[in-house]
């Protein structure tokens, strides 16, 4: 049966997701090309003129009519993150599939009922952690797997970028307390999902969170309050016994798109960067004395999905490329068949993390997880 789309929000993300489905069929031979029946935004004119830009038969102001229209069998949430929970509790009790972006939603409770309606519903909902798609990471994690790093001890991970870096950049919704926690989860949860990906659960933490500017200047020439934090770091252990750091800054100079990944076990260690997200880094202990040292791994078409892509090694992957990949995942869930995402059963463990660094951080405390 071909899948009919919606697609509520046609900005950054918005685009991103109507690439993937324009793209899907076109890369991966084996999928059914969806039909693009509607397109919701703020208003009319907005949704009217994207929706003909990213080829959707349909648009409409209101997002509840995407819920209640039948030709529609999956739905795209790309709003701002305040509204993903009520959206996708009403895409879900409609009996529609959902595929929402991140964070899950801004408040853990939310969270539960996204989680819990998806449970009820039947219906498959999945979470928009595209950076887990990327075959550097799906190598990284066959090679934990495999036991070439040994046995896990230490993990550090890093996301940081500039755009807000500026104290001259004006307010904006993500500096509002109704978007939630501010770097904690508008970024970290991005690290976690690669966490939970390539090692599994935390099980305790102990968080900070820092706003390096006070006040923006907002669009009327006067100045408003920041209302949430650019900046949070954590201490971490996982289930495993392993020990950890998480640091997270919306405000970096210098820092365009960096997801940094180092993990370190008992025989050697694996290094990524997702400024150089074509690249992984592996040491092996076990190389003899003298011949130790990083071995740079460049993407390849050995490296699953990118022969689907390019027929060349080296010639990489971007950002939106790894979004189509997930698309195919979705639907290969929808298909009933075996598919790597996280889905809000495991979304929802990953709020569990980033609420409990939040009160650890207000609290100041080691906080205990589930």
């Amino acid at each position: 049966m071909t899948l009919g789309i919606g697609l509520i929000g046609s900005g950054y993300m918005g685009k991103c997701h109507a690439m993937a489905w324009n793209g899907v069929a076109t890369v991966f031979a084996d999928v059914e090309r969806p039909r693009l029946v509607a397109l919701a935004d703020a208003t009319t004119e907005l949704a009217a003129k994207h929706g003909r830009a990213f080829g959707f038969a349909r648009s409409t102001g209101n997002w509840r009519d995407l819920v209640a229209d039948p030709q529609i069998d999956v739905i795209s949430i790309a709003a701002p993150n305040q509204f993903h929970a009520e959206i996708s509790v009403a895409a879900l009790e409609a009996g529609k599939h959902v595929w929402c972006e991140k964070p899950m939603a801004t408040a853990l409770e939310d969270a539960r009922r996204m989680r819990d309606a998806a449970r009820s519903s039947g219906r498959i909902a999945v979470l928009g952690y595209n950076y887990i798609q990327n075959p550097m990471i799906r190598l990284a994690k066959s090679l934990i797997e495999q036991g070439e790093i040994g046995v896990v001890n230490h993990i550090r991970l890093e996301m940081d970028e500039d755009y807000m870096a500026a104290a001259a950049e004006p307010f904006y919704w993500k500096s509002e307390k109704t978007s939630g926690y501010g770097a904690l989860d508008d970024f970290a949860v991005h690290p976690l999902s690669l966490l939970t990906v390539l090692h599994g659960r935390i099980s305790e933490v102990s968080a900070d969170m820092a706003k390096p500017y006070a006040t923006r200047p907002d669009r009327s020439g006067g100045t408003r309050a920041v209302e949430n934090h650019d900046i949070a770091q954590a201490l971490f252990r996982t289930g495993t016994g392993a020990s950890g750091v998480l640091m997270v800054n919306r405000t970096a100079w210098g820092r365009k798109g960096r997801i940094a990944i180092q993990i370190y076990g008992s025989e050697g260690s694996i290094l990524y960067d997702q400024e150089r997200m074509n690249e992984l880094e592996i040491y092996s202990a076990r190389d003899p004395a003298g011949r130790q040292g990083y071995r740079r791994i460049l993407s390849a078409p050995d490296h699953p999905p990118y022969r689907d892509f390019i027929p060349a090694p080296g010639h990489g992957l971007g950002f939106n490329e790894l979004k189509v990949i997930e698309c195919r995942e979705l639907l290969s869930r929808i298909a009933g068949e075996e598919a790597h995402v996280i889905d809000f059963d495991t979304g929802f463990e990953i709020e569990e993390v980033v609420h409990a660094m939040a009160a650890s951080a207000a609290e100041r405390v080691w906080k205990r997880i589930g």
